[in-house]
């Protein structure tokens, strides 16, 4: 073999290698994008999944842990499950956190007041948890009333019925100050908790609008631009199909036969959801059921005179 040749073959054999080398490179990264797209979901999902359960130590802990709302949001989760456990020593387990929810009840922000809420409506058979509702019917927050009101049916409370007849009505926002309305959202969009629906401007600031309520947008009640005083309506949300089921669920045990206009509307309304109509007329016929004489229709001439 001569030196050009040895040089040549030399210089193919680090060709290959470099290529090689750099493959392996490439494959090592590829690995480690895939490991990273399977692992920062899992993470995620560990974070913010409530069935993780949970110690009585780290239940005490997560239930004072006032920098992070979703670990109390996950304790407050895991006493439901064990309230609806089928072991007999796992619900008894969730008592002694009980004070701990009326805490909270009182004291936590709108999410968690809202939880605490759907907490207590799991246990019908303490006192306290009944009381703390009736006081959550007069909360600010429209969720956390309406979580009280429908858990109040499950202690035979009625005290809810007007707040769970209220859902199914366009739910009027306020302005949260005097200011010019700047609209950002239109009729028929869709909104959650939270949502951004516009702003009010004044003295060259922008006090933000958000929604209290989930539905979509039926109409503004003035025109953009237009100068409104604090506290007045300047829109109106529709419910969501969600809080429309659970008001007919609600109603289902403990409406009244002045319910019933409207829920007919409701149960003839094509434009509704199958399962909200079918759910209406269910409704109907158990308000019908326990009331059969107030129910039914007067007639409009007395009987003749055999």
């Amino acid at each position: 073999m001569t030196q050009d040749s040895a040089s040549a073959s030399s210089q193919a054999h680090s060709s290959r290698t470099a290529k090689s080398g750099v493959k392996r490179h490439w494959l090592l990264a590829v690995l480690v994008l895939t490991f990273l797209f399977i692992l920062m979901p899992f993470l995620f999902w560990q974070a913010t999944w409530f069935g993780k359960p949970l110690t009585d130590d780290q239940l005490q802990r997560s239930l004072t842990d006032s920098q992070n709302p979703r670990e109390v949001q996950h304790a407050l989760s895991q006493i439901a499950d064990r309230i609806l456990a089928s072991d007999p020593a796992m619900r008894a387990s969730a008592v002694r956190f009980y004070p701990d929810v009326v805490g909270i009840a009182k004291t936590g922000d709108d999410d968690l007041r809202l939880t605490a809420a759907w907490v207590m409506g799991q246990d019908n058979a303490v006192p306290e948890f009944a009381a703390e509702l009736r006081l959550l019917l007069g909360d600010p927050n429209p969720m956390v009333r309406r979580n009280a009101a429908l858990a109040l049916i499950r202690f035979g409370d009625m005290s809810g019925r007007d707040e769970i007849r209220s859902i199914f009505e366009p739910y009027p926002v306020t302005a949260p100050q005097a200011g010019n309305v700047d609209e950002r959202l239109k009729p028929g969009d869709a909104v959650n908790p939270g949502t951004l629906l516009g702003r009010m401007k004044s003295d060259g600031r922008y006090i933000e609008v958000r929604s209290q309520v989930p539905g979509t947008v039926k109409r503004w009640l003035v025109p953009n631009g237009q100068l409104v005083a604090a506290q007045q309506p300047v829109l109106l949300v529709d419910p969501s199909a969600d809080e429309v089921w659970e008001a007919l669920r609600g109603l289902y045990v403990i409406g009244e036969p002045r319910d019933l206009p409207a829920l007919q509307r409701l149960a003839g309304d094509q434009t509704e959801p199958d399962n909200l109509r079918e759910q209406a007329k269910r409704t109907i016929a158990a308000i019908r059921q326990r009331t059969p004489a107030e129910s039914s229709p007067a007639p409009d001439k007395p009987p003749a005179k055999p």
